[in-house]
């Protein structure tokens, strides 16, 4: 099958013929059909965030279930599905206490010294990326990094609730537990942050503040519920949000990555309000607060994929799609095809784009 594989960080990705191995217990083989080229690939293939090579990088997928191993529980052949890379074991206490995503239990993976999931042709194993290396025709993966969703629902648009849309919405109905007429700020308008714009519309929020620099974006995140938006490299941007909101926001989200705007969100936010830190802020990297604001009531905290409970809010998700409610369509810039995926990944470099989507044939 064809893969997209990455050799060493800060190189282009090369198109190659892969071996895939058949599921073992509790593992499916997945057909897939369409993958979202994410700015957390980027990440790694860029080598902000060390990984082994060789590998091959996606990781925001849906596809139709091709065979499934010994002890599957919950899948069957045909099914559609939709993948995240926080695979869960179900039984830890992260699982238990209903933070699936926070999993780290070992028991999802193939044993150390099993043949690999995936192959350079000649034999050599590639490093499996976020527990599904997606940029492929097909992904085999474990039976709780996935979930079946409605036959009826698009699988391209499908594939962007495994990442952003579970990570962007998951932070305003999951993280913030937002309430109607409380007022959000959404730092960053890529998918994570449009994701969290439109579940704060959805949600009932009184006041909905995008903030990035590019005014496409802007524009991107008024269409799906933003109720006003600055460049954030406006002079005094704090100082005019917290006029604008009457001392602050309930809630600020960093969808961006970098201590700046991960300062910025706390400095946003009014007495007693949640600054939730989406991005992915490289090793090295610190955040500074100052030490009299936490005396202010605030909080500031860390997510993953949203806090996502993912065999229950996923389907939900997909429902709110079909019923008009969750604007998927306006998140998708261009489809492409899997010889296209370094020209996507250079648009995600400048910020000029949104989501750019591999369909597979």
């Amino acid at each position: 099958m064809k893969a997209a594989v990455l050799y060493e960080p800060k190189s282009d990705l090369v198109i190659e013929d892969i071996r895939i191995d058949k599921p073992g217990p509790r593992e499916v083989l997945i057909r897939t059909v369409a993958c979202g080229v994410c700015r957390s690939d980027l990440h790694f293939v860029d080598g902000s965030f060390p990984h082994p090579m060789p590998t091959v990088p996606g990781h925001e997928a849906a596809g139709i279930v091709e065979a499934v191993g010994s002890d599957v529980a919950r899948l069957k052949v045909g099914d559609h599905v939709i993948t995240f890379f926080t695979v869960f074991c179900g039984s830890c206490e992260m699982c238990v206490t209903g933070r699936p995503s926070l999993c780290v239990d070992p028991s999802t993976r193939r044993a150390k010294g099993a043949d690999p999931r995936i192959a350079l042709a000649d034999g050599t194993p590639l490093a499996p990326f976020l527990n599904l290396s997606a940029f492929a025709e097909m992904m085999l993966v474990h039976e709780n990094a996935c979930v079946a969703i409605a036959k009826e629902m698009p699988l391209d648009r499908a594939a962007l609730l495994g990442c952003a849309v579970i990570t962007g919405a998951g932070s305003i109905f999951n993280d913030s537990r937002l309430r109607p007429g409380e007022t959000v700020a959404v730092i960053g308008c890529g998918g994570i942050g449009l994701a969290a714009i439109n579940a704060a519309k959805i949600a009932g929020a009184g006041q909905i503040i995008a903030i990035d620099p590019v005014a496409d974006k802007r524009a991107l995140a008024e269409r799906l519920g933003a109720t006003h938006g600055f460049d954030s490299n406006e002079p005094d941007l704090a100082k005019k949000v917290i006029a604008l909101t009457g001392g602050g926001v309930d809630y600020a989200i960093e969808a961006v990555g970098r201590p700046n705007t991960a300062e910025l969100a706390w400095a946003l936010l009014k007495r007693g309000g949640t600054a939730t830190i989406l991005g992915m802020i490289a090793p090295g990297n610190m955040v500074s607060i100052p030490g009299p604001s936490f005396l202010t009531g605030k909080k500031l905290q860390g997510s993953l994929l949203g806090s996502t409970r993912f065999p229950i809010d996923m389907p939900r998700l997909v429902q709110l799609y079909l019923d008009g409610k969750l604007d998927l369509d306006t998140m998708v810039a261009e489809h492409i095809t899997l010889g296209g995926v370094n020209e996507a990944l250079a648009k995600l470099r400048t910020g000029d784009t949104v989501r750019s989507v591999i369909e597979f044939s």
